[in-house]
């Protein structure tokens, strides 16, 4: 069985030194006020009596009884037995550590809200862009060519280099097909991955689907710019830029 701690046993045995002090101070006047209360009946006066004396007979048996095995305290006045601080008739069974029933492990949180978390680091990382390309065009000039020449067209004349891939298409199928329906397939498949694809992992090996789509659609991109860039010549017939020179400006 668990020991008691002492100040426990300090705390209730004041308490019931006390209850029994007011117990014993509040008796007789509450027994000379019911006797000098004219609006009880006499009969009823004798009947309570008779049961408080039963009653106190019977604790005192009770107490003895306990008294012998458990080693009961002593009985109070108006309380009854084995009563501890208030007058409660609970039983300490042990005392618990406070740390021993909480569980202090944090719960792995994988959501967070939109605002701020993520738009206060988009905004910072978008400021920091902005200056950065701020400071470097003080100092570096645009690579612009000469003013355009409208009776002389460049050979090779090339797109941009975010549009040589679908240039490229184009001297390799119809315009209908390179210009819309190729660009408008990719699109549309990248538009459904998420929805075919519904794997909640956050984990690359997890997500195989969707990693085989965007490496797929990268790399077909990525050939046609570099086909375009370094391997067409004049006419944009193709060439090797290690033999015939690089036909390529920003």
């Amino acid at each position: 069985m668990t020991e008691i701690p002492e100040h426990l046993l300090k705390r209730a045995q004041a308490a019931r030194d006390q209850a029994a002090a007011q117990a014993g101070a509040a008796s007789p006047s509450s027994s000379d006020a019911s006797a000098a209360d004219p609006r009880i009946p006499a009969h009823l006066l004798e009947r309570s009596k008779a049961a408080k004396d039963k009653t106190g007979g019977a604790q005192v048996a009770v107490a003895e009884k306990v008294g012998a095995l458990v080693g009961a305290a002593p009985v109070a006045a108006g309380l009854p037995i084995g009563a501890g601080p208030g007058g409660h008739t609970q039983r300490l069974l042990t005392v618990v550590k406070s740390g021993s029933i909480q569980d202090v492990k944090a719960t792995p949180v994988d959501k967070v809200h939109t605002w701020p978390h993520l738009l206060a680091v988009e905004f910072v990382a978008a400021v920091a862009c902005t200056a950065f390309l701020f400071f470097v065009a003080i100092f570096v000039n645009a690579p612009l060519l000469q003013l355009a020449n409208p009776n002389q067209t460049p050979n090779p004349s090339k797109a941009p280099w975010y549009f040589l891939g679908l240039q490229e298409l184009l001297t390799m199928f119809h315009p209908m097909v390179a210009g819309v329906t190729i660009p408008g397939v990719a699109l549309f498949a990248l538009i459904l991955a998420p929805f075919i694809d519904k794997n909640p992992s956050n984990k690359p090996e997890d997500r195989k689907f969707a990693t085989s789509i965007m490496t797929i659609h990268l790399m077909f991109w990525a050939v046609l710019v570099i086909i375009g860039s370094f391997f067409r010549g004049p006419g944009f017939n193709f060439v090797f830029p290690w033999r015939d020179g690089l036909f390529f400006e920003l």
